[in-house]
Order: structure tokens, then sequence, then C-alpha cells
């Protein structure tokens, strides 16, 4: 096993004393750094961004050929972190515990410890990892306008306002995979420059308000739905991709049903419980999204727009396509036009 033992003042020193016992090269544009590795002890990537008041990610893209401990000190730097396992998993505990914690893949973690504390990050060999951590500096994070920690429950309330680090925390997240879409975004961001940070930051705040539900649903004793285990969970879960995918598809439920060997009645519950909505909305809200990027993106008139997303019907797509977004398809590709303003 390699131990790494960082005693960092800022997420980009984690990155460099990383890089001191695994190699790789660090690349910097605009604010990312991105450690990239490829050598007998690891490869992969592991990606730093920063963010206005406190806020930063830290995200690991990596395999690595031996087990690998974190040792992080908790001094200055002791931020709050919310950590997701997109694929892979991993181990944590903190230094005065024997006990640790298997962190599974659709898992998350929230933590942060006393002043001069140690928390132990574990991660395998020989695994895909792809985890995603996001921190929170709380001193810097309070001074946002917008930031109201009073509405939160009371135990994520007393951990934000504990800015002198006076006590430990650690809450460990049940199976959660409409996380694992958002995690998955943050990576495939295609813009360059400032877009691209303000699409990622975008994200990260809206996995951070997942993190924070989570943890009050836990709080409030919020089960999972109790009619699927969690490999049925992660079937109905590869079915909402698929449909994503390939939205042209003839789906029927009877067809998933067979296709999936789940019952109706639990591909119904699934993607209630993963999509807030029904199989067949589902699939008309995917089909809707794409027709709506297509007249945004393509040439396409709105009768082939239809046929290649599924529907069949003209007039039934115009009729649903106004009930979701206001308008017909015809007046939103109007609105499309920019007019040239006379100088």
């Amino acid at each position: 096993m390699i131990e790494i033992e960082i005693i960092a003042d800022n997420t980009k020193e984690i990155l460099e004393e990383i890089q001191k016992h695994i190699g790789g090269t660090i690349v910097e544009q605009w604010s990312e750094c991105t450690l990239i590795v490829d050598n007998d002890i690891a490869n992969g990537s592991i990606r730093f961004i920063p963010f206005d008041w406190g806020v930063n990610l830290l995200d690991y893209n990596i395999i690595f050929n031996d087990d690998i401990s974190l040792k992080i000190h908790a001094n200055e730097f002791n931020p709050i972190r919310f950590v997701y396992a997109l694929n892979g998993s991993f181990k944590h505990k903190f230094g005065l515990d024997n006990r640790e914690e298997l962190i599974e893949q659709f898992h998350s973690l929230i933590f942060t410890n006393k002043a001069k504390g140690i928390n132990y990050i574990y991660f395998p060999k020989n695994t895909k990892l792809e985890i995603n951590s996001i921190q929170i500096r709380r001193k810097r994070f309070l001074k946002k306008r917008t930031t109201k920690v009073s509405t939160l429950s009371k135990k994520l309330h007393e951990v934000f306002i504990d800015t002198d680090y006076e006590n430990r925390y650690v809450h460990y997240g049940t199976l959660n995979l409409k996380m694992a879409d958002l995690v998955k975004k943050t990576s495939n961001v295609k813009e360059l420059g400032m877009l691209r940070i303000l699409k990622i930051e975008a994200k990260v705040y809206e996995i951070l308000a997942l993190h924070i539900q989570q943890h009050y649903k836990s709080q409030q004793g919020v089960p999972l739905p109790t009619s699927l285990i969690k490999s049925e969970l992660i079937t109905v879960r590869k079915l909402g991709e698929a449909i994503l995918k390939n939205p042209a598809k003839n789906y029927s439920l009877d067809q998933l049903s067979k296709e999936s060997g789940l019952s109706q009645a639990k591909l119904q519950d699934g993607f209630k419980f993963l999509y807030t909505r029904t199989v067949t909305e589902y699939i008309r809200h995917v089909r809707l999204e794409s027709a709506r990027d297509l007249i945004t993106n393509t040439d396409l008139n709105i009768s082939q727009i239809v046929y290649t997303i599924g529907f069949t019907s003209r007039s039934y797509f115009s009729k649903i396509f106004k009930e979701k977004y206001g308008v017909t398809p015809n007046e939103f590709k109007k609105q499309l036009i920019v007019t040239p303003i006379a100088i």
C-alpha cells in the first residue's frame, strides 16, 4: 500500500502532494488543474477546479495499480467534504477510529474533522474509480449573500457554522442514482474557457443540493422504495439511460419489463423514484427534450423532427410540446431566429 500524507492549505496543494507520490504532470488551463498520470503506479487523472466563496471540486477518474491510503490532516484547510462514488468504491475512517466504512458505488459520504484531526481515505487497486468530491471552506462560504444555512437540518446547520472546527462529523449516504447523472455531466462539458467553468459550477451546486436533500431525507427517515432492491434500481437506471440515448425506439411497458426481467409494477416504482415520472411520462419527456434540442441545433423541419424522435402524429406532438413549453414547435422555432439590429 502507498500512503500519501497530505498536509495542505488548499486543494491545489492536495493535488501537488499526490503528484509527489504517484508522478504525472499537472496541466493548468484557466483555473482548472488536472493531474494526468500514466505509469506503473496509476493511469488516469485527478482534477481540481476552484469556484467562488470557498467551493471547489476535486474529482478522480483513475485506476491505481496499488492500494492507496490518503492520510489527510485537518489543519487550517478543513472543509466539509461531500463525496460521491460514481464508479468503484472506497473506504473512510477518522484517525482515532479503528472502524473503516465502505462507500460503495452510487453511495455518498459527508464528513469533516476536528482541528488537528486526521482523515483516512483508502482507494483499492485495479479498480476504475470515478469519485466526485465537493469541498466547502466554511468561513468563506458563509459570507456568500445567498447562503442561508439556517434553513438546513439542525445537524448540517451545526456543521456549517462550526468554523473553529470543534467537532467532527460523518454521514454515510444511501444509494443515490439521481446524483450519478449529474456527476457524469461534470465530466462531459465540452465548452472551453469561462463557459466551461460556469457550466461545471452549475452542476456542482446541483450535486451539492442533492447531497443536502438526501441528508435531510435520511434524518427524516425517508426510506428507499421497499419494492426494489439496489440491483433492480440500477437496472431501472440503465433503462433510463438507454431511452435517453435512443428516444426514437418504439418502447412499451411490456417490452421493457421483458427486457429487464422486472415486473411492470417494479418498473413504475423505479421510474417514479429515480425520475419522478411513470415510464410513459419519462419516455415522452425525453422525446420532447430531444425535439427541443433538434429544433435549436439542426435545420430539420418539424415533420422530420417528429419522426426522428419516435412520434407518429405531428398534431399530437404539437399539442404536448405546447403543454410542456407553453409554445407550439413552430412558435418556438421562430423565437430562435435573431433579427439583426440596424445600426
